[in-house]
């Protein structure tokens, strides 16, 4: 009976001889001290990701962005910047666990990280990155993950060779489980041939168990039958089963004893995706049902929470009894239509391209970071860029206005108030020179579209005059001062916005905008006074200003 013999159920598990690893890890995990509380408090013993986790790490917070843009401003490459902060963090993971590592004597306290899943089908490119990082992250605690495709069986026999543990990633079928197996063993034999240090190289080989569920299920759900229907749920825990068994069958041959006899370690088998996708299935099933003396059941956090809060253990480990329902469910699946050869080949590409998708996200998530601004730079450069439009509107507006003030006063050059409105007019000039020199100051061009556009606008408005096409109305005079008005109006507001600006932008005069300020004051009131006349003209009495 494996009963619940400690205080909690992961004290069980652990005692029960499952080494508990966390399928996680950020910055935030390390930096904040969730991971050191993992440690002592939960039984973690390990740690494994992956490029979503990494992808998804990247978005919780802003402890990467320090290093992002150090990054981006040296002129890194995206790859050299996701090398640099997955390095990073598995370095300081690997140092998190290393009193783990020393305890138990090199079994655990191990982190994982991946070679770049794009290089999968490419052993010599594979080999090359697990050395790189190997070497980069300097932990004698390291494992490097591995895809098992088939150029990547290659892979794990000459990374072996040389010494490096490994992780053999994305195991589903049996068949390649045992081709997983023996290229480790390769790789123990020819370390051995070249005088290295066998009990120095480590290996997991992590066996994918929900995913299976996920695609079988669907599967069964599609052919619909109830003899279908009455096997879901079942596959991915009796897959996994019969992988211990033909570990267990390794271990008795020949060839892995003269291996260990001179110091090789066993090649543990890690329970992957065990996170339950399926709401109907118990959340901590591929925990429980997995519980085996000298496996690694590699847990995301919600899982770990699961477990931690109502986990058991089973009355015992898997029998002879057990393996031989395991077989019986898969000759079932066949019965009903499952092939599943096309399933595992099926999760193998589907597994690649996930871990491809993450890692293009990942890269594009730090591409994107590497040349972000600050918050506050950012929001300084919004601002700039709304002041930017700002002036340009009003500069534009300004050029309109000129070209109104001339007309007018041209219109009523031999008129009493054609003076003040020439008057007017260089005033006018005057504030459109000084709020060009304010947007050279501030960096701002003009917009020659925009000034250009204003001109024409106002030039086309002289044929819209009350059905008057090229004459003048005899509301034109006030239509116009109106206009005038408006115009001086808005100006004024223009210098109120600056001078307020000026109290924190040292590029700004805030006499020199109070002197125009007063003067734009002193032009509403002439324009008021011109507008009464042009209104008591143009309506036959006199219409005082309100």
């Amino acid at each position: 009976m494996l009963g619940p013999t400690e205080s909690s159920p992961l004290a069980a598990l652990s005692a029960a001889g499952v080494s508990i690893w966390l399928d996680d890890l950020s910055r935030e995990l390390l930096a904040g001290g969730e991971l050191r509380k993992l440690i002592a408090d939960k039984h973690v013993v390990g740690v494994t990701t992956n490029p979503t986790i990494f992808a998804s790490a990247l978005s919780k917070g802003d402890r990467y962005n320090e290093q992002l843009r150090a990054l981006g401003e040296a002129g890194s490459s995206v790859d050299d910047a996701v090398f640099a902060l997955t390095t990073d963090d598995v370095r300081d993971a690997c140092d998190e666990l290393a009193p783990v590592y020393e305890r138990s004597a090199g079994i655990d306290g191990r982190v994982s990280i991946e070679v770049d899943p794009r290089l999968a089908q490419d052993v010599g490119s594979t080999v090359a990155m697990a050395r790189k990082l190997w070497e980069t992250v300097d932990r004698p605690n390291l494992l490097i993950k591995i895809p098992a495709t088939r150029a990547g069986l290659e892979a794990i026999t000459a990374v072996t060779a040389e010494g490096i543990s490994v992780n053999v990633t994305l195991i589903f079928s049996l068949d390649r489980y045992r081709e997983v197996m023996h290229a480790y063993l390769r790789g123990l034999e020819q370390a051995q041939a070249h005088g290295r240090e066998l009990a120095d190289v480590h290996s997991v080989a992590s066996f994918f168990v929900s995913r299976v569920d996920v695609e079988v299920d669907r599967r069964l759900d599609t052919i619909g039958t109830a003899q279908a229907l009455a096997l879901k749920g079942k596959a991915g825990v009796a897959n996994a089963r019969l992988a211990f068994q033909a570990y267990e069958q390794l271990l008795v041959d020949p060839r892995w004893q003269r291996l260990a006899a001179a110091g090789a370690r066993t090649q543990r088998p890690l329970w992957a995706s065990t996170g339950v996708k399926d709401p109907n299935l118990p959340d901590t099933m591929y925990v429980t049902e997995l519980v085996i003396a000298g496996t690694v059941n590699t847990m995301p956090g919600g899982t770990l929470d699961a477990f931690a809060d109502h986990g058991t253990l089973p009355a015992h480990t898997p029998t002879v009894d057990d393996f031989a329902a395991a077989k019986d469910h898969f000759a079932a699946l066949e019965r009903v239509g499952i092939d599943f050869t096309d399933v595992t080949d099926t999760l193998e590409r589907e597994g690649l391209t996930k871990f491809e998708d993450s890692w293009r996200e990942l890269g594009e998530s730090v591409a994107r970071e590497m040349h972000a601004k600050p918050a506050a730079a950012q929001a300084e450069s919004e601002s700039a860029e709304l002041l930017a439009i700002y002036l340009g509107d009003h500069h534009a507006a300004a050029t309109a206005g000129l070209e109104l003030f001339r007309r007018a006063a041209d219109a009523r050059k031999d008129e009493q108030d054609g003076h003040t409105l020439a008057e007017l007019a260089d005033q006018i000039e005057e504030d459109r020179t000084a709020l060009t020199r304010i947007m050279t100051n501030l960096g701002v061009s003009t917009s020659q579209s925009k000034t250009a556009a204003a001109w024409l606008a106002e030039k086309a408005g002289r044929l819209k005059t009350n059905g008057h096409l090229f004459s003048r109305s005899p509301l034109s005079d006030l239509l116009e001062a109106e206009a005038m008005l408006t115009g001086v109006q808005g100006k004024a507001a223009c210098w109120r916005t600056l001078l307020a600006l000026a109290q924190t932008d040292s590029r700004l005069n805030a006499d020199d905008l109070a002197v125009l300020l007063e003067r734009a004051a002193q032009q509403s009131t002439t324009l008021e006074e011109v507008r009464s006349a042009a209104a008591a003209r143009a309506l036959g009495s006199p219409v005082q200003a309100v």
